[in-house]
């Protein structure tokens, strides 16, 4: 009796002795709230979450901290929202006054691209590890700049030079590729190891940008598509034809309806959109345009209109899609604004209420160390 008692498997009763592969698919779906909640239970916990990513990422709002006479108490953090936790808020470490006073440009997972606000140069960092890369000065491209402009040109360029900046990084090399719009003169990229910013050739009159696998999206302001590969040492045009309008699409009554942002939006499923946010003169009221201009199965034809992502949102300050409900229409989140067609502004998040103007979405990401 017992030897037989011996060969009886064991059965734990303790949370912190469950199976690896039991833990991970744990893991994988938890939202980044109890992600991080989870991952504190225990040393075992902890340790598997190394191994694992969520799958149900959402976005969160990130209010920039501000300098002025009112911050007496000198603390420069972040206030973060959380929209699946019915908009309770959290508070980052102090991340100092030379972060206060620049302004962010593009985010990426938890790396968010700064430019500081009195100088021309940026620097990427990451939210909540504080990571910081330096980026090339901005120095050099002014001087070529200079070469080639007149005194006018030079004032309509200065102070807003960083046009459609998008980036991407690799959170264990840390390898990463920052892209960005000079005014509309052209576009420069640099990659780890880069000591200057290098351009990108045919992309005069840059108006728009997304980048996404290693492909860089272009729309210039006289509505050229150009897809560029950067997975090598060089970019390489792959791709080019000018996006044409369906006229027998409707359009908004003249002299009503204005378009005041245009963006390009990669989705879920590779496809690129035009987003045309539309607003009337002297009123609250907004409408959005969403065209269809490029895919595996539309080439080089009119762009098409489309109505509903069903179960995709827009970022339209990120130019992504990310999951969503089921909704007949579209959900576009603005900078500082979430709206469902004209849904009001957001300015309270529980009992609390936030100036929104510093605000920007982004999608948090998981350090796997």
């Amino acid at each position: 009796m017992e030897k037989k008692r011996n060969t009886k498997p064991h059965i734990s009763h303790s949370w912190s002795e469950l199976p690896l592969d039991l833990l991970n698919s744990v893991f994988e779906r938890l939202s980044f709230a109890n992600f991080q909640r989870a991952k504190s239970v225990c040393s075992s916990w902890h340790s598997a979450s190394r191994q694992s990513v969520p799958r149900n990422q959402i976005h969160w709002l990130i209010l920039f901290p501000e300098v002025n006479n009112n911050n007496n108490n000198n603390n420069y953090s972040c206030t973060l929202f959380n929209l699946d936790e019915k908009y309770k808020h959290y508070k980052t470490q102090d991340l100092g006054v030379e972060f206060a006073k620049s302004v962010c440009k593009a985010t990426y997972g938890s790396w968010l691209l700064m430019k500081k606000y009195t100088l021309n140069e940026m620097y990427i960092v990451n939210l909540f590890t504080h990571e910081r890369i330096n980026l090339p000065p901005v120095k050099l491209l002014w001087e070529d700049y200079e070469l080639h402009t007149t005194g006018r040109q030079k004032m309509i360029y200065q102070g807003r030079n960083v046009r459609s900046p998008v980036f991407w990084i690799d959170e264990k090399t840390k390898d990463y590729v920052v892209i960005w719009g000079f005014g509309r003169w052209c576009v420069v990229y640099s990659k780890k190891g880069d000591t200057l910013w290098n351009k990108i050739p045919e992309t005069l009159g840059c108006f728009d940008m997304v980048y996404r696998d290693h492909k860089l999206y272009f729309l210039s302001k006289n509505d050229v598509f150009k897809i560029f590969d950067l997975s090598g040492e060089i970019p390489q045009q792959t791709f080019q034809w000018m996006v044409s309008v369906d006229k027998c699409q409707p359009r908004p009554p003249p002299r009503e309806w204005y378009s005041s942002i245009t963006r390009l939006v990669v989705t879920l499923t590779g496809k690129i959109l035009k987003v045309e946010q539309m607003w009337v003169m002297g009123s609250r009221n907004w409408s959005f345009r969403v065209f269809e201009v490029h895919s595996s199965d539309l080439q080089k034809k009119p762009q098409r209109r489309i109505h509903s992502l069903r179960d995709e949102s827009i970022l339209l300050d990120q130019g992504i899609t990310v999951l969503a409900n089921d909704i007949d229409g579209f959900v576009v989140c603005l900078p500082s604004i979430l709206r469902h067609r004209r849904r009001s502004p957001l300015h309270t998040f529980g009992n609390s209420s936030f100036q929104l103007y510093r605000a920007q979405w982004f999608v948090p990401s998981f350090t796997l160390k």
